[in-house]
């Protein structure tokens, strides 16, 4: 039974490390065209996972993860060359956020994918504990 316990406990993990990547990825859509306070434009945001590694647990092939940080993504900003823009500067170009739409939307797509891979391996294994009680009946 113990063994289920960490089953679940692995599945959760992984949901709970996709759940804020979607909101990582969602923030980033949302500020696809925004500019902080001062001027700069919005960086994108990148989510960094960690596998929570115990030798003991890796031997038995149990290896949860973790969202280690959140950081903003050293890709450069898309310039576009707009001399009438208030935003442009002295050579005319202007800065625009570093989302990129279609791998923003790529990133959701696998996100949502691997959170649900992860709620069928958690109700697969609520399914196993329950027929396992039934059985004990």
């Amino acid at each position: 039974m113990n063994d289920l316990f960490r089953a679940f406990e692995i599945s959760a993990s992984g949901m709970r490390a996709q759940r804020i990547r979607m909101n990582v990825v969602a923030s980033n859509l949302a500020n696809y065209e925004s500019y902080k306070q001062t001027g700069e434009p919005f960086r994108k945001l990148e989510v960094v996972f960690r596998a929570v590694y115990d030798p003991e647990r890796v031997q038995k092939g149990e290896v949860p993860v973790e969202v280690s940080e959140i950081r903003e993504s050293d890709a450069p900003f898309k310039l576009i060359f707009d001399p009438g823009n208030p935003r442009a500067d002295a050579q005319g170009f202007v800065r625009l956020p570093n989302v990129d739409l279609v791998k923003e939307m790529a990133d959701m797509i696998s996100a949502v994918r691997s959170y649900e891979a992860n709620l069928n391996a958690f109700n697969l294994t609520k399914e196993m504990a329950n027929r396992t009680i039934e059985l004990w009946r």
